[in-house]
């Protein structure tokens, strides 16, 4: 661990590595608890890898430690999937803290960026898909939960996840 100051950008195609590493040692590690290996043997190839296009968005932000990304994630106005949705309304995209810097203030600090950026976007409210894990994070920042869902995230590979929601 360190010492020095969280510091956040705006993530860009050059953090791809090391958002692809934290969430490659982060995913396992944190969400080992509240799924069974089964689910995770399927989901975590899927979803330990940054989007392209999600770090060179504009709403995808990376926390650091002493040059280190110790956490990203950041919102869209369009819903994962592309499912429709109100014009108003953001969604929450892979938010993760790396599992030896959790409960140091480095999640909320990135959902508190988040939420000024998107208010200041015309967004009136938030949505996320979150891990069985964030629950209890995304309850602590104000989301309310909607219930649990199923996120497809390829033919035949399902992840159990819980819709939540907050007013900004």
């Amino acid at each position: 661990m360190s010492d020095g100051p969280v510091t956040i950008h705006t993530a860009t195609p050059a953090d791809l590595a090391q958002v692809d590493a934290l969430f490659a040692r982060a995913y396992p590690v944190l969400l080992k608890p509240d799924y069974p290996p089964s689910v995770l043997v399927t989901a975590l190839p899927l979803i330990s890898r940054a989007q392209p296009k999600l770090l060179s968005s504009g709403t995808f932000y990376c926390a650091q430690i002493d040059g280190q990304i110790v956490g990203a994630g950041g919102w869209t106005p369009g819903a994962p999937g592309g499912a429709q949705t109100s014009a108003r309304v953001g969604h929450v995209r892979h938010l993760v803290t790396d599992q030896n810097h959790t409960r140091q203030g480095i999640g909320r600090a990135l959902m508190g960026h988040v939420f000024d950026v998107a208010a200041r976007a015309g967004m009136t409210a938030m949505h996320c898909q979150s891990t069985r894990t964030a629950v209890p994070f995304y309850r602590a920042v104000g989301f309310q939960v909607i219930g649990e869902i199923t996120v497809p995230l390829r033919p035949g590979i399902d992840f159990p996840a819980v819709a939540m929601t907050r007013d900004l």
